[in-house]
């Protein structure tokens, strides 16, 4: 059996603070803002395999308003968030992700990020795909007020 999830998030960029995304710090003179470290992609990673299960979403499982989760590396989310998907008896077919952001440009850092999810997904690292886009100054992307990722899973029941 086969079951798919999707997800999407949205941070706001400020000047000054580290930018966290696909689970490794990326150097930039702006970083996401949130009670997490604010990782658009693994935020969006984790919606789409709760809702994959019918779990709920990121926040059900991990409330903005808990003390527990302040500052928290979204790693530890994404881990707590698999553990699921491993009790419920299923594995990773395969990640395909967007990335919505005008600056700074990523390409150099997917293989790292993919690097990251792979190990924590237990999948090979050709089931994890990252792609990057503008919006081609458009809108609060295009401003770089704000960064936004697209993430769609597929999980297949595990042999009994």
């Amino acid at each position: 059996m086969y079951r798919i999830g999707q997800g999407v998030d949205f941070h706001e960029l400020v000047i000054g603070h580290p930018f966290f995304l696909g689970g490794i710090k990326i150097d930039h003179l702006k970083g996401a803002i949130g009670h997490s470290d604010a990782d658009v992609l693994l935020h969006a990673l984790c919606d789409s395999l709760l809702g994959a299960l019918s779990l709920g979403d990121i926040g059900k499982h991990f409330p903005n308003t808990s003390p527990a989760y302040k500052n928290i590396d979204s790693k530890i989310l994404l881990t707590k968030t698999f553990v699921l998907v491993q009790q419920a008896g299923y594995r990773i077919v395969n990640m395909d992700s967007t990335i919505c952001l005008e600056a700074p440009k990523i390409m150099d850092y997917i293989p790292r990020m993919k690097d990251a999810i792979a190990g924590i997904l237990n999948t090979a690292i050709n089931n994890i795909s990252i792609k990057a886009t503008t919006t081609e100054k458009l809108g609060f992307i295009g401003r770089e007020e704000g960064v936004m990722a697209y993430c769609t899973v597929l999980l297949q029941k595990e042999k009994q």
